[in-house]
C-alpha cells in the first residue's frame, strides 16, 4: 500500500490489496476502527464530513470505494457482486490494515452489504450504523420476486437499472449525478420528489437546480469526474445480482443482527417510505432486528442523510459509538 497527497487534512489515502484485488481506501483517525461503505451512484468520496467527526472522537476511520466503484477493483461480470464477495473485500480491507475489528457504517446499497456482513462474520463486525436501508433478514422469497408478486415488477425503479440497457440511459455521468443527488433529495417540492414506484417521478429527470445547496461542489465534482472515468455498470452490478445473492444465502435464512445497532433515515426519503410507510420505532423493527438500539428519523431530509443532515447524522453517529460501541472496541 502507498500514501498519496490529499485534498484535506489528516486523510492517509492509499492502495490496498484485499484478497488479491486493489482497493482504493481512504484512512483518517487513529483508535477503534469504523469502517464506511457508501452506495449507488456514490464513492468513499461521500463519508468526507462523517470521517472528520469520527475521527475527531478519538476513531479510526476507514472508507472504501467499494467493489465496480472509483478506483477499486471492478469486474465485468455482474455475478462477482453477490454480498459473498462483498464481504469477502470488507474483510481484505480490515485484513491489510490488520485491524481485527471494526464498526461498520453504510448508506443505500453500502448499508445493505454492512448488515449481510454483520450476518456473515460478527467475529469482524461488532456493531452496525444503517443510513437509509432497514435491515431485513433473508426469507423465503427475494426482494424481486416479493415485487412481483406484488405487480409492481414494471414499476418498481430497480428493475429498470437491473436491465443491460442501464449503462448507457445513464450516460452522461454529469447528467446522472446532478439528477440522483438532487430528486432523490428533499430539496424538491414535496409533490415532485422521486417516487420508487412512479416512473412519472423517476430519478434521472433534468434537476431545477445545478447543485442543492446541501452538497459541497467539490463532492459533486468529484462524483462526476469519478463517473465520467468508469461508466455505472460496476455499480448497476449490485442490482442486478440480488437475486443471485438470494440464491446463495440459504445458509443465512432468517438469520438477525445481535450486534448494536443504529438506524438513521430521512423522512422525506421515498425509499425509506416505501419499505415502512409509517414511521418505525425501534419495537416495531427489534423481532428481525434485536440488536438495534435506536431509529432516528431526520425530517426534512431525504436519501442523502450523511449530505443533506451532515452535523446531526455526525452527532448520532458519535454518540453511538461512545454510548455502545467504545468500551468494548477498545
Amino acid at each position: 500500500m502507498s500514501d498519496q497527497a490529499d485534498d484535506y487534512p489528516h486523510v492517509r489515502r492509499m492502495r490496498v490489496m484485499a484478497n488479491g484485488e486493489p482497493f482504493h481506501v481512504l484512512d483518517q483517525g487513529e483508535g477503534p476502527a469504523v469502517l464506511f461503505c457508501h452506495g449507488f451512484p456514490d464513492t468513499a468520496e461521500t463519508w468526507r464530513s462523517q470521517m472528520r467527526a469520527v475521527a475527531a472522537a478519538g476513531f479510526r476511520a476507514i472508507a472504501l470505494d467499494m467493489r465496480g466503484f472509483g478506483q477499486s477493483y471492478a469486474p465485468e461480470d455482474f455475478r462477482n457482486y453477490t454480498s459473498l464477495h462483498v464481504t469477502g473485500d470488507l474483510i481484505g480491507v480490515l485484513d491489510a490494515l490488520e485491524i481485527d475489528s471494526a464498526v461498520i457504517v453504510g448508506h443505500d446499497w453500502g448499508a445493505d452489504y454492512a448488515q449481510r456482513a454483520c450476518i456473515m462474520r460478527p467475529d469482524r463486525f461488532h456493531a452496525l450504523v444503517s443510513l437509509s436501508i432497514p435491515f431485513s433478514p433473508r426469507g423465503d422469497t427475494s426482494l424481486w420476486e416479493d415485487l412481483r408478486a406484488r405487480g409492481l415488477g414494471e414499476r418498481y425503479y430497480a428493475f429498470g437499472l437491473s436491465e443491460p440497457e442501464a449503462d448507457a440511459r445513464l450516460l452522461p455521468a454529469s447528467n446522472t449525478i446532478r439528477s440522483v443527488l438532487y430528486w432523490l433529495s428533499a430539496s424538491p417540492p414535496p409533490g415532485e420528489r422521486w417516487d420508487p414506484i412512479d416512473p412519472a417521478k423517476g430519478m434521472l429527470r433534468p434537476p431545477l437546480v445545478e447543485i442543492p445547496t446541501w452538497a459541497d461542489p467539490d463532492y459533486v465534482a468529484h462524483s462526476i469526474s469519478a463517473f465520467e472515468r468508469t461508466g455505472f455498470h460496476g455499480g448497476l452490478n449490485y442490482y442486478r445480482v440480488l437475486q443471485e445473492t438470494f440464491g446463495l444465502t440459504a445458509a443465512f435464512k432468517n438469520v438477525t443482527i445481535a450486534q448494536p445497532s443504529l438506524y438513521i433515515w430521512g423522512g422525506a426519503d421515498g425509499l425509506c417510505r416505501f419499505f415502512h410507510p409509517e414511521p418505525p420505532a425501534v419495537s416495531d423493527l427489534s423481532p428481525v432486528w434485536p440488536g438495534l438500539v435506536d431509529v432516528v428519523e431526520l425530517d426534512g431530509v431525504g436519501h442523502w442523510v450523511q449530505h443533506e443532515a451532515a452535523e446531526r447524522v455526525n452527532e448520532e453517529i458519535v454518540r453511538f459509538l461512545a454510548r455502545e460501541v467504545c468500551d468494548v472496541a477498545r
